[in-house]
């Protein structure tokens, strides 16, 4: 079960998530409940709604954490979750394909990899923090 605090157009929402099975998850919005169908769409899981609001949502989780210069390339999150572990430092040397960080997301952990060979210019999140889809998490000069 993973409680998650949401602020969307200046209102606070509670949000539970309490069952994922296959691709429907079971959530609570402020004690309503929901059944969420989960479509899988080039390799992300988007949450699919009948009525799709147009908002951005921030989690009140999430720390701004800058370490580093962050003039490379982002490395976006691909879905929503929590930063487990993260695997390198600023100033490290990464190959293509190097797991740089565990994230957790629908009750599983899953490696996000360098996506070219480079330096790690910055580290945009810390070990515990709640990240959204697209989310940069590191820069890679």
């Amino acid at each position: 079960m993973k409680d998650f605090k949401f602020k969307i157009n200046g209102n606070d929402y509670n949000v539970e998530i309490s069952e994922v099975v296959n691709n429907v998850a079971q959530v609570q919005v402020n004690g309503v409940e929901y059944t969420v169908e989960i479509e899988k769409e080039s390799e992300t899981l988007v949450p699919v709604r009948k009525v799709q609001p147009k908002v951005h949502l921030e989690a009140s989780t999430k720390v701004d954490v800058v370490a580093g210069s962050g003039s490379g390339k982002p490395i976006k999150s691909p879905l929503p979750g929590i930063i487990l572990s993260i695997k390198i430092n600023v100033g490290d040397t990464v190959k293509k394909g190097q797991t740089i960080l565990v994230m957790e997301a629908m009750k599983m952990e899953n490696n996000i990899a360098a996506e070219s060979d480079g330096k790690i210019s910055a580290i945009k999140v810390k070990e515990g923090q709640a990240v959204l889809q697209g989310d940069i998490l590191i820069e890679i000069s």
